[in-house]
């Protein structure tokens, strides 16, 4: 018999008669360190494309997610999803399917002192109720948003920096999205 690779079914045998095959996590980690590194690497990417996936549309099943994963060329299962979901928090809504932890709460904090939400260059521009900016700021540091690089806090207005102008549409529609001001 062949030596099985990194992503083939383990073989079980029970005195030498083969009794069952079964998937490991998708990878064989008794031979290399690397296919431990080559898991961790994969793991994370899967995570960061489940974190983008909710954060840019409604998803309201684990079965839902497997399938936009494997559209974007992951191979996962509803259990791996579902080991995802919990490592990473997730919470399910009932109005509106997934979302992550840390975005509830920075949902309620841009819903109740954001007023209005714009674009300057390769910033976004948060004016919110007086005396609330610096919580707003914090809030949004608090989450790891894609393409921003950091806030700038006054008494009502938050400078939120994105690493280059062609990303700020895409983070002022999730701002609008969580803010309720779109």
């Amino acid at each position: 018999m062949d030596a099985p690779s990194p992503l083939s079914a383990l073989l079980l045998t029970l005195n030498g008669t083969q009794v069952n095959k079964i998937a490991f996590w998708e990878y064989d980690f008794s031979s290399k360190d690397d296919r431990r590194d080559e898991f961790v690497k994969h793991h994370s990417v899967r995570q960061n494309a489940i974190r983008e996936l909710v954060r840019s549309q409604s998803v309201r099943t684990q079965r839902e997610l497997v399938s936009l994963l494997k559209k974007r060329g992951f191979v996962c299962t509803q259990a791996t999803v579902s080991r995802d979901t919990a490592e990473m928090d997730l919470q399910k809504l009932p109005e509106e399917g997934y979302v992550l932890s840390e975005d509830v709460h920075l949902q309620r904090m841009l819903s109740e002192f954001v007023t209005e939400v714009s674009l300057a260059g390769n910033l976004v521009v948060v004016h919110c109720h007086p005396s609330t900016a610096p919580a707003v700021a914090s809030a949004i540091d608090g989450v790891d948003l894609d393409f921003c690089v950091g806030t700038i806090a006054g008494d009502d207005t938050v400078f939120l920096a994105v690493d280059d102008a062609s990303h700020t549409k895409n983070v002022l529609k999730i701002i609008e999205q969580l803010s309720g001001t779109e």
